[in-house]
């Protein structure tokens, strides 16, 4: 496969790692054992499956030469931004088949263990070997012999949470699936272009400078009258914890039916609700706290057919966790979402990640460390959606009964929440910082409560 280059976004991940803060999304899969040898029989069918695909062969390489020269008069052929950044584009990065690929490298099977989150979280804290394609899968059997778990490990540059999906859905039994939908071919452009393309080109780049000062703008409002917890904020330790917390569906869609609003709205109010129980229980205190809260934006199309490399945008809202009465806190909920959706993903303090297409890669090189020590001062707390498929998956046999996907922590940050939807379930996967929040299980215990506490709000 030839060689790729890492685009703006991927590149910005991929250069704002550090040893402390490794930039890996994760996820622990939970999966019933029909008998006490199903987990090495697992780790044998995840590495002999990995050989075929070819998406886990790419590893990532530096580049520090002037890449090839382009055809004459590129920036006739696109904006012209693009274009001015070719000069500088050495200091970048490309995916590339790793040719020493060896999937023994990648896939592990570890002691039996009675805690798999325990076990998770002392492997988050493991970055990736970055010489190497830049994912892991580790087996974890259950002590009681009828259960084991894998956690799936992928460098955000490599992936997204749909491409990571993806790549661990194809080691797993082969099903009878709908076949993606092709992405529409692109016209063919001549040397010259037709100048009737001129005046929409510069319309884009009007366009796009004005997304940029309208996104700086609303960053630079968000960090007025921040009004966090110190909870929410740590010097970083360099371990991790994890913790999940597994919901009926059901209830969250009586909640939504009751009240108005989204799944996604329910969701996020448990948060805000759980993380008022908690600073409350800790001592803390959730008085005037109102913590910023990122919920990234996929600008995939699920079923289609796509190349590597993530699409995100975001949306930041104040979390309510102040508000004392939960059905307030979903109506506070709902509407800052509503606010967001109508000004759409390209726009406001949220989109952040757009502004990575207009910094050359020696930019994300040299700027990397810098902002991701920026982050706390963006947002407080990640809350991020993974898709999950509607079918069960199974590996060796075994059906997949829980899944918790686990987001990569921010420098500075305490906390991140991801939540997906599998068989009726909902599952919050939980990442903290080990030194910071060694109550993370009490979180997770509010999550429960929330629910129950709006349940109750609901009913007549």
């Amino acid at each position: 496969m030839n060689a790729d280059p890492l685009a703006p976004l991927d590149l910005a991940f991929w250069n704002i790692e550090s040893a402390d803060h490794p930039m890996h999304l994760a996820a622990l899969g939970v999966f019933s054992a029909r008998s006490p040898t199903a987990g090495a029989h697992a780790a044998d069918l995840l590495a002999s499956r990995a050989a075929a695909v070819p998406g886990l062969r790419m590893r990532i390489r530096d580049v520090w030469q002037p890449l090839p020269a382009r055809p004459p008069f590129p920036a006739l052929h696109r904006p012209v931004a693009s274009a001015l950044r070719r000069p500088l584009a050495f200091g970048g990065a490309e995916r590339e088949t790793d040719p020493g690929f060896d999937p023994q490298n990648h896939v592990r099977l570890h002691a039996p263990t009675a805690d798999f989150h325990s076990v998770a979280g002392r492997l988050m804290e493991r970055p990736l070997e970055r010489t190497r394609p830049p994912w892991e899968a580790h087996v974890l059997p259950g002590e009681d012999g009828v259960s084991f778990a894998v956690l799936f490990k992928f460098h955000h540059a490599l992936a997204d949470g749909l491409r990571a999906l993806t790549l661990a859905a194809a080691l797993m039994d082969p099903m009878d699936l709908p076949a993606p939908r092709p992405r529409p071919a692109e016209p063919a452009r001549g040397l010259l272009p037709d100048v009737r393309e001129v005046p929409a080109l510069v319309r884009g780049l009007l366009s796009d400078a004005g997304r940029a000062l309208d996104i700086g703008a609303a960053v630079a409002r968000s960090t007025l009258d921040v009004r966090s917890s110190p909870a929410l904020a740590c010097e970083p330790s360099g371990t991790r914890r994890t913790a999940g917390a597994v919901l009926d569906l059901d209830d969250v869609h009586r909640i939504r039916k009751s009240v108005g609003g989204t799944v996604n709205d329910v969701l996020i109010a448990v948060v805000a609700g759980a993380l008022r129980r908690w600073l409350d229980a800790r001592g803390a205190g959730s008085e005037g706290v109102t913590p910023r809260a990122l919920v990234p934006v996929s600008r995939r199309r699920p079923r289609t057919a796509h190349p590597q490399g993530n699409r995100l945008s975001g949306y930041l809202l104040r979390l309510p966790v102040d508000e004392a009465e939960p059905l307030a806190r979903l109506a506070l909920v709902r509407t800052a979402m509503d606010r967001n959706k109508d000004a759409g993903p390209n726009r406001g303090a949220g989109a952040v990640a757009l502004l990575a297409d207009h910094v050359p890669p020696l930019g994300h090189r040299l700027g990397g460390p810098l902002v991701g020590q920026a982050a706390r001062l963006w947002f407080d707390v990640l809350v991020t959606s993974v898709p999950l498929p509607g079918f069960g998956l199974r590996l060796g046999g075994d059906p997949l009964g829980a899944v918790f996907p686990l987001a990569p922590l921010a420098p500075g940050h305490s906390l991140a929440v991801a939540v997906s939807t599998y068989r009726g379930r909902v599952h919050y996967g939980l990442v903290a910082d080990g030194a910071a929040v060694p109550d993370l299980d009490r979180l997770a215990g509010a999550v429960f409560e929330e629910v129950a506490t709006l349940i109750s709000a609901c009913d007549p």
